[in-house]
């Protein structure tokens, strides 16, 4: 029952029949009859957030009809598959048209699929009116904003049936109490569309009689759909992954390296290995999870992977995105695991890398003034004219809690991705984290350093080779002083220095990292068709398996005094923080064809301990 005074309304009944039914107003100084009594009108939802509902609990009566950090009702958008039921191909085996393939879940039915089913369910009740009067008529009612982004089901023993919002409800289930089940069809999409609420009114038209005032009465429960959140590098891996490209032996050999790592980190973490031939695992999706209050104080997870808006095959009608991205729904979506699409078809193919996950990171939890991110904040690459999907932007940021996004420029990146030039990694700072940053100059002079030491002749890259367009290998192995001598790589580490520069100044700004919290991360680059590339294996580049442990590409410098120059200056400047580095030689798979270790993994992370709706976006 909605409470907009500072009194509370209590309807107390007497045997119907016998006396007029009345309505206590009870103030501080005791109560008030009223005669005739105004109708026990009362919808009820987990508004406390306890994770169950209570009829005859104050709390979830309060304020009810708003919402805010501190009390409101909440529902998952139910796009898992609980009961195994979706596929991938139609009924002649055909794969199922880009299009098509995301329209499987368990809201996509009018069926409640089971127990775990009905855990994704919002669960609201009528309370009992035995006294309403024949000829009573209730309806419940949706705002028109989210009237078709939401289901009501009656529920009644292990029976669920929808309700119609068009038919009035039976007096039966006013006099006798009615349990309600809502099931949230989809995440929000666009705020301008709509903005996740949803306003569920129990709508009470009393007939002229003699015991309750005749006329229209109204309880409303105002419930949010859960947003999908991204994981930061904090949080520890619970399962990693990483292609497994068929018949290529560079492929098996790096999946045994990380595996080796993530064993030492953790022999219980998962590797799963997806069979497909793209070995860029970081880049085709995206993991996510949608949490709402669960009994004990615990969270009722459901996770969540977003497909990448890559356009692959712009001339295709039924697959023109990725293919890699099917996994989403073809391998991944599943019991309490859900996948989302969103992709706009004519967007720019100028910019297609930056739809790529390589150019989606989380910054950790963290304050800027009076602002704070306590669940992490996205940062991509996106400047005016060289930006990511528009659809797929706006869909992220209507989520709200981890927005707005803090964009740099990456369009002087031949990827164009985020992850070619920083990184964050857990540390015991004041901020609870470091920034890991490109650092080209420092490369520069650490290799003149030795040069004065009289190690020009060390060489770098031995036994490596390039590639070209023709499929040639030329030899990568150079010396320290024929790199120095090479104006083309110095020109462009340069320039690049000036970049990360400008991308560091933003985030310094946005998030109010110091100098003391920034980790300088030597690598030199190179210039390929007018944008920058890493030239050395870029070791920013890495996987955060745990706070203890790191993934990073084996930079394969010089050799001095028997310790590569690049492992070493990287190791030393992480021990203080703890960390363990196990060297992944990526060189053959990622770094010559312009990514790292980052770009071949992924992850899906521990939920946080943080409540989202205990935060204020």
């Amino acid at each position: 029952m909605s409470s907009k005074r500072f009194v509370a309304l209590v309807v107390v009944v007497v045997a119907f029949g016998c006396e007029k039914p009345t309505a206590r107003l009870e103030t501080g100084t005791g109560a008030v009859t009223i005669l005739p009594g105004t109708p026990p009108i009362d919808l009820r939802a987990d508004v406390n957030r306890n994770g169950k509902l209570e009829l005859d609990v104050p709390g979830e009566d309060e304020n009810e009809e708003t919402w805010d950090a501190a009390h409101g009702a909440i529902f998952l958008a139910n796009i898992d598959d609980d009961d195994g039921r979706c596929r991938s191909t139609d009924s002649g085996g055909r794969p199922l048209p880009d299009a098509t393939l995301p329209n499987c879940n368990d809201a996509t039915d009018e069926v409640v699929n089971g127990d775990d089913d009905v855990a994704d369910l919002a669960q609201l009740a009528i309370k009992a009116w035995p006294e309403a009067p024949a000829g009573t008529v209730a309806r419940l009612l949706i705002n028109e904003a989210a009237a078709d982004k939401v289901r009501l089901f009656r529920h009644a023993g292990d029976a669920y049936q929808v309700i119609d919002p068009a038919l009035p409800l039976a007096l039966a289930e006013l006099t006798a109490g009615l349990s309600i089940a809502l099931e949230g069809k989809d995440i929000v999409r666009d705020a301008a569309v709509w903005d996740g609420f949803v306003d569920v009114t129990l709508q009470v038209v009393v007939p002229e009689q003699k015991y309750w005032k005749a006329g229209t009465y109204s309880d409303t429960v105002r419930l949010r759909v859960a947003p999908v959140l991204t994981f930061h590098h904090l949080l520890p891996t619970e399962t990693a992954y990483a292609s497994a490209v068929s018949r290529d032996p560079d492929s098996a050999a790096f999946i045994a390296e990380l595996r080796a790592a993530v064993t030492s980190a953790s022999p219980n973490m998962r590797l799963v290995t997806p069979a497909v031939d793209d070995q860029w695992t970081q880049d085709f999706f995206e993991t996510g999870y949608a949490s709402v209050p669960g009994p004990d104080g615990a969270q009722h997870v459901m996770r969540v992977f977003f497909r990448s808006a890559n356009i692959e095959n712009p001339f295709s009608r039924n697959y023109p995105m990725r293919e890699a991205g099917r996994v989403v729904f073809t391998s991944f979506r599943g019991k309490n695991v859900a996948g989302v699409q969103q992709i706009d078809l004519t967007s720019s193919e100028e910019t297609q890398s930056l739809n790529s996950f390589g150019n989606f990171e989380t910054i950790p939890p963290h304050t800027q003034g009076t602002k704070q991110w306590p669940l992490g904040r996205v940062i991509r690459g996106s400047v005016r004219g060289f930006a990511p999907d528009q659809s797929f932007v706006s869909m992220t940021e209507a989520q709200r809690y981890q927005e707005p996004s803090v964009n740099i420029d990456t369009s002087w990146l031949l990827v164009g991705h985020v992850d070619e030039t920083v990184s964050f990694l857990k540390a015991s700072t004041p901020r609870g984290w470091i920034l890991l940053v490109n650092d080209a100059r420092l490369a520069k002079t650490m290799l003149e350093a030795e040069v004065m030491r009289g190690n020009g002749a060390a060489r770098l890259f031995v036994g490596k080779s390039w590639v070209d367009e023709m499929g040639n290998e030329p030899p990568a192995e150079t010396t320290i002083s024929r790199l120095l001598a090479n104006t083309a790589v110095m020109q462009a580490s340069a320039e690049a220095a000036v970049k990360v520069d400008e991308q560091l100044a933003i985030i310094k700004r946005e998030t109010g990292i110091t100098d003391a919290e920034i980790v300088r991360v030597p690598f030199l680059h190179e210039d390929v068709q007018g944008t920058s590339l890493a030239h050395q294996p870029g070791t920013v580049n890495l996987f955060v398996i745990d706070d203890k442990t790191l993934a990073v590409p084996d930079p394969h410098g010089p050799v001095i005094n028997g310790k590569d120059l690049f492992r070493a200056q990287l190791e030393d400047a992480l021990t203080p923080y703890g960390y363990t580095i196990r060297w992944i030689d990526d060189w053959n798979l990622y770094h010559r064809m312009a990514g790292e270790v980052h770009c071949g993994t992924n992850a899906m992370r521990a939920i946080p301990s943080t409540k989202w709706w205990e935060v204020t976006p």
